[in-house]
């Protein structure tokens, strides 16, 4: 109850103080094609719920069409608008409304496309016990995604080597000792990333120690290292194919 009442403060906060920010960049998406600067995304929610997703649009109209849930930074389909957008995660700020409205909260694990969370392990299944939120562990972390996936002949394929398995072993790890004082200190650590990452991943790395997270896990967070790919939760392979 606690953390929902924080949420739907720091959401109704948000909202406002963001609002003429927001305006502004609804407007320059308009302007860009005159299409709806909004993009609407159905995400898996709390116990396999799905929810609309609110976000504003930084790819072109009817992107979501070519089957490929993963983006990378070079990715055709993003705007010269979207870039911008998406290099500070200003498309997230709409989530706040969602976040209102209860289907998400602050701090959470990342909601995924439906046939992201078919292909769930039975150990996976667990993020979904908890609201998906804006930002977690995994948001700090793997804030470069598009970058990991640049060049990829398959991002959908490499997303699933190399980030899921880490990501998800993040939101279980979240799922399990979550508490309002690290909701406080995760956004903290988000705000930090837009300004200084390598601070922002020394502070997720200290909270990870006191939450006894294993060596392997501790050691990718630090991003010191090349990613290399791995089997997600409860699987003993790499994943070859996302069907």
């Amino acid at each position: 109850m606690l953390k929902r009442v924080f949420d739907f403060l720091l959401a109704v906060f948000g909202l406002l103080l963001f609002s003429p920010f927001l305006l502004t960049c609804l407007l320059l998406i308009w302007l860009q094609d005159f299409h709806s600067p909004f993009y609407i995304a159905l995400r898996v929610g709390k116990d396999g719920k799905m929810f609309p997703m609110v976000k504003l649009r930084t790819m072109v109209v009817n992107a979501d069409k070519s089957g490929v849930d993963s983006t990378s930074t070079d990715d055709k389909r993003i705007t010269f608008i979207g870039q911008t957008i998406r290099r500070f995660k200003i498309d997230e700020l709409t989530q706040l409304w969602n976040v209102f409205l209860g289907q998400m909260s602050l701090v959470g694990p990342r909601p995924q496309v439906e046939r992201d969370v078919d292909i769930y392990t039975s150990e996976e299944r667990h993020l979904l016990d908890v609201r998906p939120g804006i930002t977690d562990f995994a948001s700090i972390v793997f804030a470069d995604e598009g970058s990991i996936l640049a060049g990829r002949v398959d991002p959908d394929l490499a997303y699933n080597q190399l980030i899921r398995p880490w990501k998800s072993r993040l939101g279980l790890l979240y799922a399990r000792h979550r508490t309002l004082w690290i909701d406080i200190k995760l956004i903290v650590a988000t705000i930090l990333a837009v300004l200084a990452r390598n601070k922002a991943l020394r502070m997720v790395h200290k909270m990870l120690i006191d939450l006894d997270a294993d060596h392997e896990l501790l050691t990718v967070c630090l991003r010191n290292t090349e990613l290399t790919a791995a089997p997600p939760p409860g699987a003993d392979e790499i994943v070859q194919s996302r069907t």
